[in-house]
């Protein structure tokens, strides 16, 4: 008889993170470790967005972040990122034994601002991208730079 594979599963009654996937800590990465999570309604398993959590810290996640969500565009409105990201903020603190996290995004973003607001995270600064950045590549020149205490 064939018993699927059950991936790890965290709520909060309303969502469902599901780990997806993991990355390992390589040179690409600054050997920062990922775990990515489908975000989803936990009364019908409908996929309505991602998150995933970067465990630790370094001068590049100052700029992307521990955290990043991405909700699909008719989910939108419901507060399903700032849900999810509880539930990161939980894993991280019991799980990954993080004490604080970074949350970024661009200025112009207003329903991340307000989620990361909703969060009670504390804005450091607006950051300027560094010529050559990645992050600038793709077109991103400025980053709000939200700290959680944990």
């Amino acid at each position: 008889m064939f018993w699927p594979f059950h991936k790890p599963r965290y709520t909060d009654g309303e969502i469902d993170l599901v780990e997806s996937f993991q990355i390992k800590g390589n040179k690409e990465n600054n050997y920062i470790p990922s775990v990515c999570y489908e975000i989803r309604l936990h009364d019908t398993n409908k996929k309505v967005g991602r998150c995933d959590l970067r465990i630790g810290m370094d001068k590049e996640l100052y700029l992307v972040g521990n955290i990043g969500y991405s909700v699909l565009k008719e989910f939108r409105g419901n507060h399903y990122a700032y849900k999810a990201c509880m539930i990161l903020f939980d894993l991280a603190r019991n799980k990954y034994l993080m004490d604080q996290l970074i949350i970024t995004c661009n200025p112009d973003n207003l329903p991340s601002r307000r989620t990361c607001e909703k969060l009670d995270g504390e804005l450091v600064e607006i950051a300027e991208v560094p010529l050559g950045h990645w992050l600038r590549n793709q077109g991103d020149f400025q980053k709000c730079v939200y700290l959680y205490y944990l």
